[in-house]
């Protein structure tokens, strides 16, 4: 048929067609029919199956084209491409393929190509005999009881055969044997199944087991067996009890054995087999203290130790053990366990009676304490030694009975030990030795032997002044070694200093010293009082300390200015202080110094100045610490003539005071100058700037006309009168004639500067209206050096042993300080100083010089004081006069070195030995007085002891004799009632207050000696009382023999009897008498016991025996059984005595008959009355296992549904066992099946219910069947068949499979075309495996159902590929069950391209932006076009198309990319923009174009700067004659227009955006540009000052990036008129830069010649004048301006430093009223360099080079004479 196709087709066209319609019919009939083959399973690989090819009506020449193959999902088969036949590729296994089923077939798909169908191929497996019977198991284990019936069946194994039909199992064959036969079942399903069926009744005595082999027969041809091992167990009866080896075991444990040891092991046999052969063990009756103690094990009979074992508690236990086997029968043993003591228990110490506190003076041998010891072991393990252990004066004593007393050793001290602690420490023997430990303290009480002790001999106490009344000064403590009122110290007053008694006060409890009153630090400065300590003794001892109280100093004095004075401080308050600065004064120059004093000390006299007010701030300013007042610049002309300067003093204290101090200033060359502006100081000084300015230029053209007419009358008359006295001043004598003057109540302060004050002696008081102060008293200088004139300590000593502590409020107490350093005073009066005295070296007007030392300790004693704050014991004395002999004295030292004279005439200095002492060493400290202190009071304690010992031996003389005897006489009686023991004997049980006996009569005391000995039991036990008024022993509490000691045969009761004054201990024993006071008793109200009905007769049952807590007669116990007929009772005696009841089997048990018996067993003692006790015996029958359980159905069915959770119930099967006890208790369980069921099911051994153990799956199997069988405690068994049917469920969805996909598919393919085959399979049933497919997704794609559950999909539609490249659906298949199942999957189809599509650009036409200058080959522009279509026929390139004129050769395009680059540099300035056309051409055949435009424009760049086009560059007009220039009028305003700067930008945009700025001019300020305008105008008013000629420069900018700028210059002319200007347009040629130059040497020639004018003016005068000789003014210019006599202090100054000095020269011939000027009193001189370096007169200061009355070089530099020992005296 194909030969005819291929030769219809060569023929022609229409047959073709022809031949492919009726092909296609062909296949579309054959497409729903099924191939059917038939094979054997188990063929070989390659073996044929059938002829497909043929079969579908394909030839051999078709196979090429219509590609015949199978679908992939099985393997079993394959196809020749050659042939077309289908062979095996697998070996098939029917029972693997289809299991259990009758049927079984494998179904497959063949598909073809060209086009694309499919075939459905079914291929049936048949069945042949190649698997033998099975067994699950090869061999069965039946257990069977001796008693079983005959006729009873046994459920058998099932076999298995997994082929189908008569090749299955058919039946089972037994081995021969004389007991068993098989019988063949089958089931409702047709499977069979064997049973074992008992013919004749076994006897385990003749055969224990059966070995038989079962047989499976198929009916395969030939036959096939399988067979197994059946093993029959005959189980026994239960007919024979256990039997102990012995009847009574003993054992010995120690004590100590922890629990868990081993104690014993007991064994029985038991004659039986099986489980009535299985013996346990366990304990019968006993008490259930033994029980918590053993445990016995129930499979072995090992007794362990369950709780430790105390000796001490039980020394034996009896244990009664039986032996139990599998079916009930008991047997009974005993067990006697021995306890070995160990020694497990320390001493145990009991401390009876403790004497404590004793009193320290107690006599050695006194009894302080007594103690118990107690071991709770035996023998030597109870065996127990003691001793003390601790640094203790005791001793312990032992004692008859374990009782031991602790007495005193040696004399006792409270004082050394207020209490001793020992250690009691008791050992046993024992090995190893234990021992225990009691702590005793024994306290110390007191006896007054010690005096009160001061913490320090002397206290130092430091108070702030002003303090408040009542505040607490020092805090004094004394310690007294005694305890309680004996140590208990009171403080008062005991005397102290004059006055001091009623500053300070004491108080008594605390020892604190409280001020009285506020103190003052000018008035008093430290005082001391004694402070004396008393104990609360009796006697009363006492010790006294010194008080020593120093007064700090607070500041409370605010500082004083002594100069200048206040306004109107002086006699009638004229006027205030002033001084004169020259204007031509430079910066430094001194004006005047602020004098004032502190009267405080220390920190709160150092004195700080600051200006707080001035009209000139930056004028002037004052020493911090010095108080001068300086000019801090150079006057000017412009300052004020008058200043009013305000300075503020500060001291340093806490809070700082301060005084102000104002000083007027006057501007002025001279005091001439100067008086004017005295006389107007009222006036308004603060007026306003501008009519000062007005004001002075008056007065300076009136001063001036004034001037020149007064200088030409005074100089027509100065001929005639002569110089007047003003100008006579300044040629006087300038010296002072005194030395330095201070106001006499001066006392203390720091002056670091002195001043020369010197007046005119003749001038008179009216002329200057000042008003003198009132006479100074003149001091010597070495009283204020050293000196305190005014009553007061110096302020560089404030406490004596050093500076006190920064904070003044907090008291101060230096504990240790046993010297001191105090400087001296002396009050001389102040007036023998005398004016003046003959002077040395010839002058008739010298003063007396004395040589002054400064006392510089102060700081270096202030230094050293902060460091060592009263910290140690040595002396406080500062490092300089620490080495001073007279360190720690007050008052002068008459006959010292300083105070000789030297000539005569010379004043006595009395400073000269203190200044000494303090210089030299300090040899011989202060320690003598302490160590005499010292002495004396060791002294006093060395008195005290002999006294205080002399009494105690007094006393102790009087008692000697009697202590002695009474030691004596109590020592005996000791010892003879020391070894004595009292013994007593009564019945238990009695009441209380019952009579024990005389305890008094029988320690030989009294009714008398009662009180005093005081006669008392030990409190460890309570049993008993004694009688304090008979001393007879009585009783105290209830006794009971059974709970004191148990079942002990002997009983008593021990403890002590104390006596004191003196303490001893008698020991006591009661012994406790038995009573008959219990009854027997059993541990429980009724016996049970279980005796099965074979038990033979005679058999023996141990019953518990009954406890009677009495001992003796009163504990022998007899048994008594009520009657009865089956069971009497048997006494088994002991070794020990007692007697063990048991129950004897006299008749034959029958459960039938009576299944229990109630019998009382009664136990009765020996005691009389006799007491008895009962118990009720219960014996119940067992029954024998004599029935098999039974089941209700022989065959139990059920249906489940699959799926089933793993637990759920499926059903419950029942059987019954008409048994009692064990033998009627049923169990379940599987018989024989397969292990697949037991992963499924499970069964409940007790219930019987069947239970899903795994998932059922009804698509695996749809039904099981399996054996159960049910067991009763006897052995006996009973089988049942169950039937399980599994109901499907919707659980499965459909499974989709691709069995082909066509893919790509070309675009141009026609609707119904075949793209995919697939396949879908549901392994549900029914409904549920019904499935129905469709497509999901946006695609022209449909889907058509074949034969077998096939699918095909086909295009529906014409597809395009560039709308979509591929078609993405989801074949989605749902089954019909309830809930509906489904799955997908997911199916893609690829559509192949055909060149259909042109390139489309993305822009019909291009812009392009370049900027100028740009690189040659950089890219332009990139153009893109896109071709729909794929692979070459969408590949694109590009070229040039064509363009404007010259653009070809300006750009080109890169045929892959698209990108356009540029082949030049464009510039903006030549070409703006270009266009180009780009054609895209794709690769398809026949190939596809399109063209787009593109557009370049070239963007401007700022490659050119700004050019000025106005004002031209200099040298750039006609020949370069001159720049350009403007003339503005003076009169010109702000905002005049000058010129216009023009500049142009060749550059576009931005990049031409031109700003203009000015950067250089004469004057900045009068000229300003216009930022984008250029327009230059003035900025402010033309001024007379402003240069007639500007030069002005300008600078245009661009604003690109970066940007460009070009320069403008103008030159402007400041004239009226251009007439005006052209004289400086004429100049500017010969250098207008040089005119500030020009008129600096203009103005230095006009002052040289002024100077030299003036100077000739002045020479003419001068000769004019020459004649009448140089005026008093001139003749002061020429006088000697230094002081003779040096630099004077006041007399009163004490300490400071001293650099420099001053002279204020006043005419001397002036009169008083003139000035109102008084002269002080002549004031004695001494002399700077005594002052500042001590040096002999006549000598340099090395440390100066200052001459004579000249200050120091250095200002500032602090001037200290150190070691000068010599002085210089008028």
């Amino acid at each position: 048929m194909a030969g005819r196709q291929r030769q219809s087709c060569g023929r022609s066209a229409g047959r073709v067609v022809l031949l492919a319609a009726l092909l296609l019919g062909l296949c579309c009939r054959a497409a729903p029919e099924r191939i059917r083959y038939a094979i054997a399973e188990e063929l070989g690989r390659g073996s044929l199956v059938g002829p497909l090819a043929r079969d579908l009506g394909l030839s051999a020449a078709d196979l090429p084209a219509r590609k015949l193959r199978l679908s992939a999902e099985k393997h079993y088969f394959t196809v020749s491409g050659e042939s077309g036949n289908l062979y095996v590729s697998e070996r098939l296994d029917r029972e693997e393929l289809c299991g259990e089923s009758a049927s079984c077939s494998v179904s497959f798909e063949a598909l073809v190509q060209n086009p694309l169908n499919v075939f459905h191929v079914e291929v049936a497996i048949q069945d042949v005999n190649d698997n033998a019977p099975r067994f699950l198991r090869d061999h069965f284990q039946l257990e069977i009881n001796e008693f079983t019936a005959p006729g009873a069946r046994f459920a058998l194994g099932v076999a298995e055969d997994a082929d189908v039909g008569s090749n299955s199992l058919q039946g089972y064959e037994l081995e021969a044997n004389g007991y068993f036969a098989v019988e063949v079942k089958e089931s409702q399903d047709g499977s069979k199944f064997a049973e074992l069926v008992l013919r004749r009744a076994l006897d385990r005595e003749s055969e224990q087991s059966l070995r038989l082999v079962l047989t499976a027969l198929d009916g395969g041809d030939p036959p096939r067996s399988g067979t197994a091992q059946l093993c029959i167990n005959v189980t026994d009866a239960n007919d024979n009890p256990p039997v102990f080896a012995q009847d009574r075991y003993r054992a010995s444990l120690r004590e100590d054995a922890p629990p868990g040891s081993r104690v014993f092991n007991v064994s029985a046999s038991d004659a039986d087999a099986g489980s009535n052969a299985r013996i346990t063990y366990g304990f019968g009756e006993m008490p259930a203290k033994v029980l918590q103690k053993f445990a016995v094990d129930a499979e072995s009979g090992s007794i362990t130790l369950q709780e430790a074992l105390d000796f001490e508690d039980t020394r034996g236990y009896t244990l009664l053990v039986e032996a139990r086997d599998g079916g009930g029968l008991v047997v009974h043993c005993e067990v006697e366990v021995e306890v070995v003591d160990v020694n497990d228990n320390a001493p145990e110490i009991t401390l009876t009676s403790v004497s404590s506190p004793v009193p320290e003076d107690a006599p050695a041998g006194t009894v302080v304490a007594l103690l118990k010891v107690l071991d709770r072991d035996s023998g030597e393990n109870g065996q127990v030694s003691c001793e003390l252990s601790g640094e203790a004066p005791l001793s312990i004593v032992a004692l008859p009975g374990g009782s031991y007393k602790v007495v005193t050793s040696s004399a006792l001290d409270r004082e050394q030990a207020s209490e001793h602690r020992v250690t009691v420490l008791a050992r046993d023997r024992g090995s190893p030795s234990l021992w225990s430990r009691a702590a005793l303290v024994l306290e110390v009480s007191d006896v007054n032997d010690n005096a009160p002790v001061f913490e320090e001999a002397a206290y130092s106490a430091y108070v702030a002044e002003n303090n408040a009344a009542g505040a607490e000064v020092v805090r004094v403590r004394a310690r007294d070694a005694d305890a309680g009122a004996n140590g208990r110290v009171s403080y008062w007053l005991a005397g102290g200093s004059a006055g001091a008694a009623s500053s300070v006060s004491v108080e008594a409890r605390s020892g604190a010293v409280y001020a009285q009153r506020s103190f003052d630090y000018e008035q008093c400065r430290e005082f001391a009082v004694a402070v004396r300590a008393q104990d609360g003794g009796a006697p009363a001892r006492s010790s006294t300390a010194t008080v020593r109280v120093f007064v700090l100093d607070r500041n409370d004095n605010a500082p004083r200015v002594l100069w200048p004075a206040a306004a109107g401080a002086g006699a009638g308050g004229a006027a205030a202080a002033f001084e004169v600065v020259p204007r031509s004064a430079e910066a430094g120059y001194v004006v005047a110094k602020v004098v004032a004093v502190d009267a405080d000390a220390g920190r709160n006299a150092w004195l700080s100045y600051e200006l707080v007010q001035a009209a000139e701030p930056a004028l002037f300013r004052v020493g911090q610490h010095s108080g001068e007042v300086r000019t801090a610049r150079a006057v000017s002309e412009r300052d004020a003539a008058k200043q009013r300067l305000v300075a503020v003093v500060k001291d340093h204290g806490q809070p700082a005071l301060s005084a102000t101090a104002t000083l007027h200033v006057v501007l002025a060359e001279s005091l001439q100058e100067a008086l004017p502006e005295l006389s107007e100081r009222a006036a308004s000084g603060d007026s306003a700037a501008e009519l000062q300015f007005y004001l002075v230029l008056a007065l300076a053209l009136l001063s001036a006309l004034f001037l020149l007419s007064v200088a030409l009358a005074v100089l027509a008359r100065v001929r005639r009168a002569g110089p007047p006295a003003v100008l006579r001043c300044l040629g006087a004598q300038r010296f002072s004639v005194a030395g330095a003057a201070f106001p006499a109540d001066f006392c203390e302060g720091t002056l670091p500067y002195s001043y020369n004050l010197c007046v005119a002696p003749g001038r008179a008081v009216a002329e200057g209206a000042w008003v003198p102060p009132p006479p100074l008293p003149i001091v010597p200088v070495e009283e204020l050096v050293v000196g305190e004139p005014c009553g007061k300590r110096s302020p560089s000593s404030s406490a004596g042993a050093g500076e006190p502590p920064s904070d003044a409020d907090a008291p101060q107490v230096c504990k240790r300080a046993r010297s001191r350093w105090r400087h001296q005073s002396w009050r001389e009066p102040i007036n023998q100083a005398k004016a003046r005295v003959p002077g040395e070296r010839g002058h008739p007007a010298a003063v007396t010089r004395r040589r002054l030392r400064v006392p510089l300790l102060a700081e270096a004693e202030r230094r050293w004081s902060r460091n060592r704050r009263c910290r140690s014991r040595r002396s406080v004395l500062p490092p300089q006069a620490a080495d001073s002999p007279g360190g720690g004295q007050s008052g002068s030292v008459p006959g010292s070195r300083g105070e000789r004279r030297r000539g005569a005439g010379s004043s006595r200095v009395r400073a000269g030995a203190e200044l000494a002492a303090l210089r030299r060493p300090l040899r011989s400290p202060r320690r003598g007085a302490g160590r005499q202190r010292g002495r004396r009071q060791e002294g006093g304690a060395r008195r005290a002891v002999p006294r205080m010992a002399g009494r105690q031996r007094q006393s102790c003389g009087r008692s000697a004799g009697r202590v002695v005897l009474l030691a004596a006489l109590l020592l005996g009686l000791c010892c003879r009632a020391a070894p004595e023991r009292i013994r007593y004997a009564i019945a238990e049980e009695l009441g209380r207050g019952s009579l024990v006996g005389p305890l008094a009569r029988d320690l030989g005391l009294s009714a008398a000696d009662l009180p005093a000995r005081k006669l008392r039991l030990s409190a460890e036990k309570h049993y008993f009382t004694v009688s304090g008024e008979s001393g007879n022993l009585y009783v105290s509490e209830r006794l009971d023999r059974e709970e004191l000691c148990g079942e002990s045969a002997s009983c008593s009761v021990s403890f002590e009897a104390l006596v004191q004054n003196p303490l001893n201990v008698f020991h006591v024993e009661v012994a406790i008498q038995d009573v008959n006071d219990n009854a027997p008793a059993f541990s429980k109200a009724a016996l049970d016991l279980e005796i099965g009905e074979w038990v033979p007769l005679g058999t023996r049952f141990p019953l518990e025996m009954a406890r009677d807590a009495d001992v003796g007669s009163n504990s022998l116990l007899t048994y008594q059984l009520t009657t009865n007929p089956s069971f009497t009772l048997d006494l088994k005696e002991s070794p020990d005595g007692s007697k063990q009841p048991e129950l004897v089997l006299e008749r034959e048990l029958d459960r039938e008959k009576q299944s229990s018996f109630q019998l009382v067993l009664t136990a009765l003692d020996g005691g009389d009355p006799v007491r008895s006790g009962t118990v009720q015996v219960r014996v119940n029958v067992t029954d024998a296992n004599d029935n098999a359980p039974v089941f209700g159905k022989s065959v139990y069915e059920a249906r489940v549904r699959e799926n089933l959770p793993a637990g759920s119930l499926v059903l419950r099967v029942r059987a019954t066992d008409v048994d009692a006890g064990s033998n009627g208790r049923v169990s379940y369980s599987f018989g024989n099946v397969p292990d697949g069921v037991r992963a499924l099911f499970i069964v409940e051994s007790d219930s019987g219910e069947v239970r899903t153990a795994g998932p059922l799956d009804f698509e695996e199997k749809s039904k099981y069947s399996f054996g159960l069988e049910a067991k009763d405690g006897g052995g006996l068994t009973v089988h049942c068949k169950v039937q399980i049917d599994i109901m499907d469920e919707n659980d499965n969805a459909p499974e989709i499979t691709l069995l082909s996909v066509s893919s790509p598919v070309p675009e141009d393919a026609p609707a119904g075309t075949v793209v995919a085959l697939l396949k879908v399979l549901d392994r549900d049933s029914g409904e549920n495996g019904q499935v129905s497919c469709e497509l999901s997704g946006e695609a022209p794609l449909s889907i058509v159902a074949l034969p077998g559950g096939s699918y095909k999909v086909v295009t529906s539609s014409a597809l395009d590929r560039e709308q979509a490249s591929e078609h993405r659906v989801t074949v989605l298949a749902r089954d019909r069950g309830s809930p509906s199942l489904w799955s997908r999957a997911a199916l893609v189809l690829e559509v192949s391209d055909v060149n259909d599509n042109a390139p489309v650009f993305e822009e019909a036409a291009y812009s392009a932006y370049v900027a100028e200058n740009n690189a040659a080959g950089a890219e332009v522009v990139r153009v893109r076009a896109r071709d729909a279509d794929a692979g070459a026929n969408g590949r694109v390139s590009y070229w040039l198309a064509g363009g404007s004129a010259g653009a070809a050769s300006s750009v080109s395009v890169e045929a892959r990319s698209g990108a356009v680059y540029a082949q030049r540099s464009f510039d903006y300035e030549q070409c703006r923009e270009f266009a180009v056309a780009v054609r895209a051409q794709d690769g398809g055949a026949p190939a596809r174009s399109s063209t787009a435009t593109v557009r370049v424009f070239v963007l401007d760049r700022n490659d050119n700067a700004p050019r000025v086009l106005w004002p031209a560059a200099a040298g750039a007009g006609a020949g370069g004659a001159s720049a350009a220039f403007e003339v503005v009028p003076r009169s010109a305003e702000a905002g005049y227009v000058v010129a216009k700067v023009v500049a142009v930008d060749a550059d576009a945009g931005r990049n031409a955006w031109l700003s203009y700025e000015l950067v250089q001019a004469a004057e900045p300020a009068l000229f300003r540009v216009g930022l984008h305008s250029g327009e230059v105008r003035t900025a402010r008013a033309v001024s007379e000052r402003d240069a007639a000629k500007q030069r002005l420069v300008a600078v245009v900018k661009d604003h690109g990036q970066p940007a460009l700028s070009a320069t403008a210059t103008l030159h402007v002319v400041l004239a009226e008129s251009l007439q005006e200007a052209l004289p400086e347009l004429s100049e500017r040629a010969a250098g207008g830069d040089s005119a500030a130059e020009l008129q600096f040497y203009l103005v230095l020639a006009l002052a040289l010649l002024s100077a030299l004018f003036l100077l000739s003016v002045a020479l003419a005068v001068l000769a004019r004048v020459r004649r009448a000789g140089p005026p008093a003014v001139l003749r002061c210019l020429g006088a000697q301006r230094f002081s003779v006599a040096g630099a004077a202090f006041p007399a009163d100054f004490c300490e400071g430093t001293l650099p420099y000095s001053y002279n204020l020269c006043v005419a001397p011939g002036r009169a008083v009223a003139e000035g109102a000027w008084v002269p002080p009193p002549p004031l004695p001189i001494v002399r700077t360099e005594e002052l500042v370096v001590g040096e002999p007169c006549g000598k340099r200061s090395p440390s100066s080079s200052a001459g004579v009355g000249e200050p120091p070089s250095d200002a500032d530099a602090p001037q200290v004479c150190k070691r000068a020992r010599s002085r210089c005296f008028p």
